[in-house]
């Protein structure tokens, strides 16, 4: 999934598809340790795109915080 596609979705999508994809993260791990797995480069694309979503999200909260304005000192 490309940035641009992840960042086209609203929040709750991506808060779906980072469970979705934390859910076959484990999945993937446990085979990792039973068995053999057919492609061991999908941990990895799966570690990247929970980081890919968790950014998205930490933006879009810190964009929904107005920055505080440095407060003015008063001369006496």
């Amino acid at each position: 999934m490309k940035n641009s596609e992840l960042r086209d979705m609203s929040s709750e999508q991506l808060v779906l598809t980072l469970n979705e994809t934390r859910e076959r993260l484990f999945r993937l791990r446990i085979q990792a340790q039973t068995e053999r797995l057919d492609a061991p480069s999908e941990l990895r694309h799966n570690r990247r795109l929970i980081a890919r979503i968790k950014t998205i999200l930490r933006e879009r909260e810190l964009e929904g915080q107005s920055l505080p304005e440095p407060a003015m000192k008063e001369e006496s």
